[in-house]
């Protein structure tokens, strides 16, 4: 986790102390839950939540040197507990083993941090509906290849985007649907030494659902979609943040990211205003994609268990979801404080000469007579002209000099092919289908 890139809510959460204080609660219920079926004394568990109600400090130096004495994490946490506990701490672990620990803690922790991405993702698209109500109707060309199509409106535009965002956040509704999950099953999963009951108890108080059937380990193929659905939502965050950048290169400047009083674009260059936060957006998007192959390595492991992607979810776990939350956080305000330049839309709509209306006359040409081949062949031979000019020819004019177009089409039907509000007529029905 790099700091530069990090927010405090989302840091929180997989900070040491965070963690152990899960690992705590996971203990005391199922402590709470053995004393209830008799295999432990109900003191046990009070003595443990006597303790907790004193708003005990988390000593991470403490059970780190523990943990460099026994080489074990969770018997390094629990020799801490049964320091400050006393006696009755003996009874914590019944029948459990790490694995039933560490992998509910880190399921807390995904889920946890899933709604924190949905928090981000809900502030992110009320920015994107906000704009694109602002400009429904705002002209602007619609580019295939990087070259002029036809017109759209820049409110498509972020309607488009509006649409796959809310995809991705059902998605991701379903992958912390997926990933909260609790097992507290015992050595390879078969409850040999722990009651089921105690796996209920501790997945409702944590807000789990348990594991069918863990093999000591919950199955990690939930864990591949987790992070292979947060690299989705990078990759339409990179889709989104490559957009803006086209859009301010110099040659077009149709938006640009907002320049702040003081900010500076160049050390070298006063003049330079650059899109470095979704330049920015983009290389965090290639790291969080980057953590969904790991998490698919991770799905094979030997047998009932192995520790092969302990490692790798100690890195991934964290920096994912926090590099995600912040990559949301800036990608909402980029478009919040969005410069639009409708005029500059309007003026690169105008610089090839009316290119952008060449289906319309080809389509006019063959509603009157004139074979698709032909039409095109007429079409294409005066937008070529107009090409090479650089715009400064009109396919408007070249056409109605072209005595096999105004055979099939007068100078007046050849005029109405040239208006653009013709393609925002169902603009309305687009925004209707996005936005309900």
């Amino acid at each position: 986790m790099v700091p530069r890139y990090a927010r405090p809510d989302m840091t929180a959460l997989w900070e040491p102390e965070a963690k152990y204080r899960i690992w705590f609660e996971i203990e005391a219920h199922a402590t709470e839950k053995l004393g209830e079926l008799g295999v432990v004394p109900p003191s046990a568990a009070k003595a443990l939540w006597d303790w907790w109600a004193t708003d005990p400090k988390i000593d991470v130096e403490a059970i780190d040197a523990i943990e460099a004495v026994t080489k074990h994490d969770v018997i390094a946490f629990l020799t801490w507990v049964a320091e400050n506990v006393g006696d009755e701490a003996r009874f914590m672990h019944q029948g459990m083993t790490s694995s039933d620990v560490l992998d509910t803690t880190l399921a807390v922790q995904l889920a946890r941090s899933a709604d924190i991405l949905l928090a981000d993702l809900d502030g992110l698209l009320e920015a994107i509906k906000r704009r694109a109500e602002e400009h429904k109707y705002t002209p602007t060309i619609g580019r295939s290849h990087g070259i002029h199509a036809e017109p759209v409106t820049f409110g498509l535009k972020l309607a488009q985007a509006y649409a796959e965002f809310d995809r991705c956040r059902t998605r991701l509704i379903a992958a912390r649907a997926e990933i909260a999950t609790c097992a507290i099953s015992g050595a390879v999963g078969t409850f040999a030494n722990i009651d089921p009951q105690v796996e209920e108890h501790v997945a409702d108080k944590l807000g789990l659902t348990v594991e069918p059937v863990s093999t000591q380990v919950i199955p990690r193929d939930r864990h591949a979609m987790f992070f292979s659905t947060l690299a989705v939502i990078a990759g339409s965050i990179e889709r989104l943040a490559v957009e803006v950048r086209h859009l301010q290169r110099t040659e077009v400047l149709e938006a640009e990211e907002y320049f702040s009083p003081g900010q500076k674009g160049s050390s070298a260059m006063p003049h330079k205003r650059n899109p470095i936060l979704t330049e920015n957006l983009t290389g965090q998007a290639r790291m969080i994609r980057a953590y969904a192959l790991p998490a698919l390595e991770n799905v094979a492991l030997w047998h009932e268990r192995d520790i092969s992607h302990s490692s790798v979810e100690r890195f991934i776990g964290p920096d994912a979801c926090i590099t995600l939350d912040f990559a949301l956080a800036r990608l909402t305000g980029v478009v919040d404080k969005l410069l639009v330049y409708p005029e500059r839309m309007q003026a690169n709509m105008d610089r090839m000469g009316g290119l952008i209306h060449s289906q319309r006359v080809l389509l006019a040409l063959t509603q009157n007579g004139v074979s698709r081949e032909d039409a095109y062949r007429l079409v294409q031979r005066n937008a070529m002209k107009v090409w090479e000019s650089d715009g400064q020819l009109t396919l408007l004019d070249l056409l109605k000099r072209d005595e096999e177009v105004t055979a099939a089409l007068g100078a007046q039907q050849l005029e109405e092919k040239f208006d653009l509000e013709y393609h925002f007529k169902h603009v309305d029905t687009i925004f209707a289908r996005v936005f309900g």
